[in-house]
This record gives C-alpha cells, structure tokens and sequence, in this order.
C-alpha cells in the first residue's frame, strides 16, 4: 500500500478503531466503555458485550484496511459512529470522556471518514 493522503487517512481511521477495540474494550484498559455497555445493555452481559464489540471494532479495521467494498465500509462506519455517539449522548453522557462535547468529535471523525473517502479531491490539511 503506497503511502498517499487517502491511505495514510486510512491508517489513521483504522487505529482509531484498533486502540478503541483492542486496548480500550478487548483488554479492559479502559473501563469506562465497560460501564457504558453496562448502563445501555444492562449489567449481566457487559465484561462479554464490551469485548465483542471490541472485537468487531478490530474488525472494521481490517475492513478498511482491505479496502474490499471501501464506500459500504465508509457507510457502515458513519452509522455505527453517529448511531453510537447519539445513543451515548442521550443515555450515558457522564460516562463520556468529553461529557456530551464526544458528539462534536464524532461529527468531526465522520466527517474525516466522508471526506476520505467520497471526496478524495478535498485537502484535509
């Protein structure tokens, strides 16, 4: 993989997926995302559904990385993203890094996501 804008921006979006995923949910390094699922999907489940979702943000990395189908794989990331952010937003925005601000550096990462890959011709700099 040549290292172009867009790939470099590629990189960069996977990481965000892989650090979320791998340290923050998979490994528990971050707690604070277990209590999110805890508080929106209930307690029972938690330590599991925290670290399958991890394990499926691992795999949105490897998704973009592949490039394999990139636009679907640009749609999906821009639901989950805003879905994730909003359902946050209104039920656990103290648990949030940034309290309800995480919305707006959401809006941005989605926006970055687009711009990427929709509108490669845009300069992100």
């Amino acid at each position: 993989m040549p290292f172009t804008k867009k790939n470099v921006i590629n990189i960069a979006i996977a990481l965000v997926w892989i650090i979320n995923g791998i340290y923050c949910k998979v490994l528990n390094y971050v707690p604070r995302h277990q209590l999110i699922v805890a508080r929106i999907l209930g307690e029972d489940h938690a330590a599991v559904l925290t670290r399958t979702i991890g394990i499926l943000e691992a795999g949105m990395a490897i998704w973009i990385l592949s490039r394999i189908k990139s636009r679907w794989c640009a749609i999906a990331q821009i639901l989950l993203v805003a879905a994730m952010n909003i359902i946050e937003f209104i039920v656990v925005p103290d648990l949030l890094l940034f309290g309800r601000i995480n919305i707006v550096i959401a809006a941005v990462f989605i926006l970055i996501i687009y711009l990427n890959e929709f509108k490669t011709h845009v300069s992100l700099s």
